[in-house]
């Protein structure tokens, strides 16, 4: 009996190691899993080569900015300047796949139609969009110091192209621009105008009822007390206004040697026309900051704009490399050379679509992290960064109106 249990226990066990061999059992062991995945092992590599291609894992497959710009009213000379150039950087970022593979970038756009309570209004709604990774603008630089207090309590990175003032980027460390202030043009214009018209005395008229107008007349007046300019008086106007003869008959009675205005481009071109037309001479020349720079400028005032001088971030003459390139781009798209707005916003949607991916996160807080860390990126605007206050840091041009167009000022 004994030797035929153990025959059968050995047959037994021998019938069990077949069974498992072949695989007979039908539910792996808890370990079998990992196991069985092992051969997928062997193609990471070929996947890692592939990372590169998508620059940030953790970004959504479309990625919302949204753009608060004048598109109607007076100013949307600026505005429409300025859509082009985001459209045209959005277009680019996507094709090039600059996200990542499969990453997409849309621009939503808000019209704020020159008016501060319809930039609030679009903030607050952009504000409650949870998809905004970022607020590009306003145009208006009144319009950001009544809508950019929204955004900064909120947290919401806004990037301006076009706002020059002072106290922009003081409203907090959500806001950044893209656009020189007036504070690092105006004192270099006046020194070179100095130097090579020998400018000692001034006439000076501004906008009083803006934020933009007011903040450039300021910065006119320390610059020229800088640089021992004599201010024979200092007019003043209202947005909107059309007749100023009496600020420029008074003017003329005093015999400047250069007219300063501190204003935008439709006041300054209806001041030049009706300058010229009372008699003022061409060899007075006006002197402008950033409302100058548009082409609308020499379209409305017309040979009543010939050298009128203005300082600004870019002219469509500079030999950057990055520029260049921007230019002819803008041309392929648009059929027209692209002006000062347009080279400023094509380069804030670009900043803001490299804060992005360097953060790998639409964050807002991650992006604003983002942001404070750029420094030397190649744009139009030459070598871009920005200093500790989230202003641009790169050199301001002189700029004055010749044959109806903005070229190098060349004394």
């Amino acid at each position: 009996m004994k030797k035929t249990s153990l025959t059968v226990f050995v047959l037994l066990m021998l019938i069990s190691i077949l069974v498992t061999a072949c695989g007979g059992a039908t539910t792996p062991a808890p370990t079998a899993e990992p196991v069985g995945e092992a051969p997928a092992a062997t193609e990471a590599p070929a996947a890692a080569t592939e990372a590169p291609a998508v620059a940030a894992s953790n970004l959504p497959a479309e990625i919302t900015l949204a753009a608060v710009h004048d598109l109607s009213g007076a100013t949307a000379l600026y505005g429409t300047a300025i859509q082009k150039g985001i459209d045209l950087a959005a277009k680019q970022i996507n094709e090039q796949k600059f996200l990542g593979e499969g990453i997409t970038l849309k621009i939503i756009y808000e019209d704020a139609a020159g008016d501060p309570k319809q930039a609030i209004a679009a903030y607050e709604k952009l504000i409650a969009n949870p998809d905004v990774a970022v607020i590009l603008g306003p145009t208006l630089s009144n319009e950001a110091k009544s809508a950019d207090p929204l955004a900064q309590e909120a947290g919401m990175p806004v990037i301006a192209s076009s706002n020059t003032a002072s106290g922009i980027t003081e409203i907090g460390d959500f806001i950044f621009r893209t656009s020189l202030p007036e504070s690092a043009v105006i004192p270099n214009t006046i020194k070179v105008t100095k130097a090579a018209l020998g400018l000692t005395k001034v006439a000076v008229m501004y906008g009083n009822d803006d934020a933009f107008t007011q903040s450039g007349y300021d910065v006119f007046k320390a610059a020229l007390e800088a640089e021992g300019i004599e201010i024979l008086t200092e007019e003043t106007f209202a947005k909107g206004d059309t007749d100023f003869s009496a600020q420029l008959t008074k003017i003329q009675s005093l015999a400047p040697d250069a007219i300063v205005v501190s204003a935008l481009a439709e006041e300054a071109a209806n001041i030049m026309v009706q300058a010229r037309t009372l008699g003022i001479p061409e060899t007075i020349r006006f002197i402008g900051g950033n409302g100058f720079n548009s082409p609308k400028l020499a379209e409305i005032a017309g040979t009543a704009a010939e050298g009128a001088i203005s300082g600004a971030a870019w002219n469509v003459a500079s030999t950057v490399p990055a520029s260049a390139t921007f230019v002819e781009a803008f041309n392929a798209e648009y059929g027209a050379n692209p002006d000062q707005f347009a080279t400023q916003a094509y380069t804030a949607a670009w900043v803001a679509a490299l804060a992005i991916k360097n953060a790998d996160s639409v964050d807002h807080a991650a992006i604003r992290d983002a942001l404070t860390q750029i420094t030397d990126f190649e744009s139009p605007l030459g070598m871009f960064s920005f200093d500790a206050n989230r202003d641009p840091i790169h050199e301001p041009v002189v700029l004055a109106v010749t044959n109806g167009a903005f070229d190098v000022f060349k004394p």
